[in-house]
Parts: structure tokens; sequence; C-alpha cells
């Protein structure tokens, strides 16, 4: 027989070890909360509830675990006091938050797994029925302790209700089990969330909170079901965001769901597509890969009928394999075709750097329109995007109003890549310094492409800078018109790019391979910044 805690010590406990963390979890985490956070915690802690409350109150009426009359203070509910109850609570809430702020970053629909990725299907088989047959043994272990009676039927009661796991000191044992099933069962949550978002052909609407009725369902479906392309593709987008743009990279972690998959995916598209063109080994096989770019929006937006082709065909037999995953996977169906198009046409631009008059940006008016092309156009289809799965409706003239303002946003971010990569770009001979700044400061853009990192150069640097801020201070304010779900992230995205054009302005910034980078602490205290707002 063992005896509880008494209502003291709860106290004390609770005071000092539970509600504190928890006070302190609660205010770090507040500003990445969203509502499915809340969703899960208050979940978990109703099934924590639920499913002790039943299994404290069989040991207290068995004596088994009890608690002396003198020492409880309060109400008690099925013959359990007051403070276990809210221990029940309060550990499930830590634990839940502590999961939260470790998964926050991570991208759950690249760990899906279908039968068709894995080598062997029926090894995999095997170790599931392996793992069935082990807690089967392990519940009638359990079982056999609670017949026995004595000493071993509390820990025999653990066995049974909580299932394979099994350690040797009863009362750490219990605590760890509880908070490994409060894990399991938020991994649980998350799995079938992944379910939920990454394949709309299983599931083409799922509300921003899904019934458990709706869990349940996504955790019962077959991985044979599973669209391993789409997971694939998932994850090599995924990759590419990683390596290419630590700030959009950090952004991504803040969006929740089909939004956030879909922006990933976008992303990939445009890497892919500007690689294709910036890779090629000759202006001739760049153009190429332009025209089967545009070729293939022809076919997503069915322009030419006549001469149209399966997608999927065009795409295998055309594009490298690396690239393909990234064109099939771009949702196309819920975006607009012209800022696709344009962005295609912006790459052109690139191409006249080795043309007869290789310096195309001639003037600051030809650097916006190669801007809007480029940087605007996707800031547009992220607009999109967010529209798309917004949790509330705008109306026309708030949309509108954004996508103007989100045009003029991606211009400012472009200027300040540009200023970032001044001597990156000099190296492959492209200057996108207006001609005309230059001229100003007597240069040419041969000076630039021999020092680009010349006293009078940097001026130019930050000069594009100013540029850049203000069209940023002009533009940032429709950021708070987004919806709610995308509003947060969307601030985080702008903030964590802009903060390089802020390196960029501080005397004596430091280089890295040719460019100022942010410190990776200084980009998660923008990020923090950028979510308390709201």
């Amino acid at each position: 027989m063992g005896h509880g805690v008494t209502s003291e010590l709860a106290t004390y406990i609770h005071l000092y070890y539970n509600i504190p963390p928890a006070v302190l979890l609660t205010t770090c985490y507040y500003p990445l909360c969203t509502k499915i956070d809340v969703y899960k915690v208050i979940f978990l802690i109703l099934i924590a509830v639920a499913s002790t409350t039943p299994w404290d109150s069989y040991l207290i009426r068995r004596r088994i675990w009890t608690y002396p009359p003198n020492a409880i203070v309060g109400p008690t509910l099925f013959q359990i006091p007051a403070e276990e109850i809210f221990f029940f609570i309060i550990q499930t809430y830590n634990t839940s938050l502590l999961y939260l702020f470790a998964s926050k970053p991570t991208f759950h629909p690249i760990y899906l797994c279908g039968e068709k990725l894995l080598h062997d299907a029926r090894r995999v088989r095997l170790w599931r029925w392996l793992v069935a047959l082990l807690l089967a043994v392990t519940l009638v272990a359990g079982a056999g302790l609670i017949l026995s009676g004595g000493q071993g039927l509390y820990m025999g009661l653990i066995i049974v209700w909580a299932g394979p796991f099994i350690l040797m000191l009863w009362e750490a044992f219990f605590f760890l089990v509880t908070n490994i099933l409060i894990v399991f069962g938020l991994v649980a949550f998350d799995n079938a969330l992944a379910i939920l978002s990454t394949f709309p052909t299983l599931f083409p609407t799922v509300p921003s909170l899904p019934s458990p009725i709706q869990l349940v369902k996504a955790l019962m479906v077959a991985p044979s079901q599973y669209d391993d392309e789409r997971i694939i593709g998932s994850q090599q987008a995924l990759e590419r965001l990683r390596k290419k743009s630590r700030s959009f990279y950090l952004a991504s972690g803040c969006f929740q769901g089909r939004l956030r998959i879909d922006l990933v995916l976008l992303y990939s598209f445009c890497r892919v597509a500007d690689d294709l063109v910036d890779n090629a080994s000759s202006v001739s096989e760049a153009k190429h890969w332009i025209l089967k770019l545009t070729e293939h929006l022809d076919i997503c937006y069915a322009k030419n009928l006549e001469k149209s082709r399966p997608r999927d065909s065009f795409v295998r037999g055309t594009f490298p394999a690396s690239a393909q995953s990234a064109l099939l996977l771009l949702p196309t169906t819920y975006l607009s075709p012209t800022p696709l198009y344009d962005l295609v046409k912006g790459f052109e631009t690139d191409l006249e750097f080795a043309s007869a008059y290789p310096f195309p940006i001639i003037d600051e008016q030809t650097l916006q329109v190669y801007g809007s092309r480029v940087a605007g156009t996707v800031a547009e289809l992220c607009l999109e995007l967010a529209f798309r799965h917004a949790e509330e409706p705008t109306t026309e003239q708030q949309r509108q109003e954004i996508v103007q303002a989100g045009g003029r946003m991606g211009v400012a971010l472009q200027y300040v890549n540009i200023a970032r990569d001044i001597a990156v770009d000099a190296k492959i001979g492209r200057v996108y310094l207006p001609t005309s700044w230059l001229k100003s400061e007597q240069l040419t853009p041969e000076d630039v492409l021999e020092n680009p990192l010349s006293p009078r150069v940097e001026t130019l640097r930050q000069r594009l800078l100013d540029s850049a801020m203000k069209i940023y201070e002009d533009a940032r304010g429709a950021i708070e018109l987004l919806p709610t779900n995308s509003r947060g992230p969307m601030r985080v995205a702008v903030e964590s790019y802009v903060e390089i054009g802020r390196v960029l302005r501080e005397p004596g910034y430091k280089l890295k391979a040719g460019r100022a980078t942010v410190p990776k602490l200084r980009r998660l205290r923008v990020a923090w910044a950028a979510l308390r707002k709201g």
C-alpha cells in the first residue's frame, strides 16, 4: 500500500515546481501560439484527465494509493483530491508546451512515409507485428501482476494502463510514462494533421480545427494510400529552402498547415526555375529553359489546347529529374497565371548581361521593373496563398490594397538582395546597380566588376538600401491587414530579410563568402519581436 502526498506537500510542489514553469513557458510561447496549438493542449488535457481519473480513483478505492483525511483540503472528484486533478492538468500543460517549443520548426509532412518509399515493406510489417507481440506480452504480464496482488499490483496496473513502457522504479516509472504518453499523444496529433494537410486528394478540405473524428480518420489511412511523390517533393522543397534562404527558412516555421506546405512548394518552384536559367552553360540553353518554363505554364493554364500535353509527361520528358517535383507540385490550381509568367519573363533580363549591351539596368525605373518581375511577383503569389488558406474572409478592396503593397515590398526585398550580393554578382559578370547611378560616382559597370567593394560602390550600396527602406516603410502597414493566420508569420518573413539590409547599414559589417549575414541569435530575436506584435 502506498501513500499519496499530503495536501501541504502537493501545494508546495505546485507553487514552486509546477506553476512557475507553466507561467514561464506560457509567457515565452505566447508569441508563437496558434489556434491549433491551443486546440492540441486542451485536447491532450481532456484526454489525460479522462483517462487518468478512473485509474487513480480505482487505486484510492482499493487503498493502493491513499490520502490521509486530515491532509486533504478542498473538494474531491471520485475520491481524488483537487490537488491531484490539478497535477493531471499542469503536467500535461507543461509537457505539451515543451513539445510545442521543440517541434515548432518541424515540417511534419516530410516525415510521412508510404509503403512505396520503403525499401522492404515486408520487413517493416514484420517489425510492426513484433512490436505488437511485445505489447501483448507486456500487457499479459501486467495482468498477471494484477491477479497475483501484493506489491506487484501497482506495477501491474501501470503496465496495463500504459502499455509496453516498463521500468524498474515504479514511482519514477509513473512520471516517465505519463510524460511519454503526453508526448506520444502530441506526436499522434501532429501526424494526423500532417496527413490531413499533405494529401488534398484524400482530404480535399480541412477545417482550421479538425474534429477528433477527422484526426482518427487521418491516422487510419493506410500508408499505401500516401502520395509518396508528394512527400519526396516536399522533402526536396524544404531542403532547397534550408540551403538557399536562412531568413525565409526561419519564417516558414511560423506558418501552419497547407499554407506552409504551399509556400514551401512555391519557393521550390521559383528556386528551381531561377537555377535552370542561371546555371545554364550558355545563353542558348538558358533561353531554352525559359521557353520550356513558359510552355509548362501554358499547359498548367490550358493555353494552346490544340498542342497541349499532359503536364506530368511533359515535365518528366523535358526537365532534369532534380527539378521535376518542383514543377509538378506547384499549386497552379489556385495561383494566378500572370505573376508566374512575369516571373519567367524577369529571367530574360538576366540573360541580357551576356548580350551585345551587357548591362541592362540603365536607371532606377529599369531596376524597379526588374525587381517587380522577379520579386514583386513572388510576393503577390505568396499573398494569393495566404488568402486561399485564410481563416476569415477579406474584401476585394482589401485584397487589392494588400497585393499592391506586397508587390512593392517584394521590390524592397529584392533591393536588399541586390545590395547584399554586389560582390557575388560581379563574379558572374552582372551589375544590378543602375548605370545612371554609377555615372554619378564616376564609375562604369566594368569598375564594379573589377572592384565591387570599393568605397564608391559602397556609397551606391547605401543609396540602394535607402531606396529599399523607403519602400519597406511605405508598404509595411499592409501586413496588418493580412488574415490573422498569416499576419505574424508574414511579418517574420519580411523583417528577417529586411534585417539583412540593417546589417549592411551598420559600420564595419562583416562579409561571409562575399555576403553580409545575420547571426542566428539575432535572426531569432527579430522573429520573436515580429511575432510579439500580434
